[in-house]
Formats: C-alpha cells, sequence, structure tokens
C-alpha cells in the first residue's frame, strides 16, 4: 500500500468508527507527517481523499475538520435495510427499477442450488436515506417465496418483514464483502462516475434447514458505507464482530 493510502485508510478508519467524532479537528499536517513517517506530499493527497469523500471538511486557511458522523449497524441486521434506518430515526426510501420471473444466470442459479430449468424471480431497487440514494441491491429469490413479491408493494416498505409475515423462514445469512466498478446502471442511480468503486455485500439467506431462498448483490456508494470488524480475543468462539457504518450527507 502507498503512503499516502496508508494515511487515508488510517483517518478513515478513525472517521467512521467515530474515534474522530463530527466537528473534531484532525491533527495538523506536521503532527500527520511525524505520526505516519511522511512527507507533506501524501499526506495532503490523503486528506484530499478524504475530502472529496465528504469526510472532512476543508478551505483554505481553515483547519480539516470531520464533516460526517457514521451510522453503525450489526451485520446481523443486515438482512432490512428499512428497519436499520428506521431504527435510528431517519427515513428508508426505495424505489424499485425492475422486478422478473426469468431463468437467472448460472452464478444466481448455483448459488440458489436450482435445476438447469428453474427460475427465479429478481427484484432491482435503489435504496435511500432520507431521499438520498445510498445503495443498489440486485436481489433474485426462489420462485416460491419471490412469487410473494406480487402480493407486496416493493416500493412500500421492507420486503424482508413482509416475508417473515407471510411464514419464509429468512433464518440464516452469509455475507461476502469486497469491492466492485460501478457499471452504468450503477453510476447513473448512485450519482457516481461509471467505474467508480463501490462497497458489494453479498448474500445468501438460507432457512434454518440449509435452502437457499434469497441471494443479493448490494452495492454502496463508498462515501456512505463502510464495514467495521471488531476483533476480541475475549470474544470465544464467536469470533470477530462486523458492523456496517453509512455516512450519508447530512447524518446528525
Amino acid at each position: 500500500m502507498l503512503l499516502h493510502e496508508t494515511v487515508h485508510s488510517s483517518l478513515r478508519e478513525r472517521i467512521v468508527s467515530g474515534t474522530l467524532a463530527v466537528g473534531t479537528p484532525l491533527p495538523s499536517t506536521a503532527e500527520l507527517c511525524v505520526e505516519f513517517g511522511a512527507s507533506r506530499g501524501p499526506v495532503r493527497q490523503a486528506l484530499a481523499a478524504l475530502a472529496a469523500e465528504g469526510l472532512i471538511a476543508t478551505g483554505q486557511g481553515r483547519v480539516p475538520t470531520v464533516a460526517r458522523a457514521p451510522l453503525a449497524q450489526d451485520i446481523d441486521d443486515f438482512f432490512s435495510f428499512s428497519a436499520w434506518v428506521s431504527s435510528l430515526g431517519r427515513t428508508p426510501g426505495q424505489r424499485t427499477l425492475e422486478i422478473a420471473v426469468r431463468r437467472p444466470s448460472d452464478a444466481v442459479a448455483a448459488a440458489l442450488d436450482l435445476d438447469d430449468d428453474a427460475r427465479a424471480v429478481e427484484l432491482v431497487r435503489v435504496r435511500s436515506i432520507d431521499d438520498e440514494p445510498v445503495m443498489i441491491e440486485r436481489t433474485a429469490f426462489i420462485e416460491p417465496v419471490g412469487r410473494l413479491l406480487f402480493d407486496l408493494d416493493p416500493d412500500a416498505g421492507s420486503i424482508f418483514a413482509g416475508l417473515l409475515a407471510r411464514g419464509v423462514a429468512l433464518d440464516q445469512g452469509e455475507h461476502t464483502i469486497d469491492a466492485v466498478a460501478a457499471d452504468e446502471t450503477d453510476a447513473a442511480e448512485l450519482g457516481v462516475e461509471p467505474g467508480s468503486p463501490l462497497l458489494r455485500v453479498r448474500r445468501v439467506t438460507r432457512s434454518d434447514d440449509g435452502e437457499a431462498l434469497e441471494v443479493s448483490d448490494d452495492r454502496y456508494r463508498p462515501d456512505r458505507a463502510a464495514l467495521i470488524i471488531h476483533n476480541s480475543r475475549s470474544r470465544g468462539p464467536a469470533g470477530p464482530h462486523a458492523s456496517r457504518s453509512m455516512t450519508p450527507e447530512g447524518s446528525r
């Protein structure tokens, strides 16, 4: 990792974790140079990147300060975006781009353990916080579960809650987190340039008996989301604890 990336990553983690709270001034350039053993160039690159993400406020003659507070969520609650946002006193939103019954891609079919001729119900939505687009989700359900979506309004709220109310056993989730370049749809809907990096969370949801019911590919603007991993040797067999933090414009 290049030195300016190291500085950027370290400062970003402090902001996202809340170690540096909103309104808190960052260490001076001179202090950061000493801390990281860097010249002013890499430090200034790192600060410029943080400013471009909207995480810090800068200006001529002013000390950079933290501009946004993270909204954190346990990864155990990744199933329902709406429930999480509502629990924070914010307004969740969703806009459906597509819902269709079709033969899924080979990758989705494999994840759902589908036969060659089986179909899935695929849903694409843009999710928002306080009317600001934050994430685009691409979800596929096995057909018996997905057909229930046609009795719901996917723009009205949490389809997860609606499916649970209809007895669907969405019991277990496995999440894979990585980065992906924004495609044309991602870019247009999230307000970023094509090819921009997005934080991706892929999920496979199963019933307690192991049946795959849903797979999802959720792509977040990186200036609106981060994943925090908390490690403790005292946690025992449960291992690391992960949480998602969101940094929407105007967080307060």
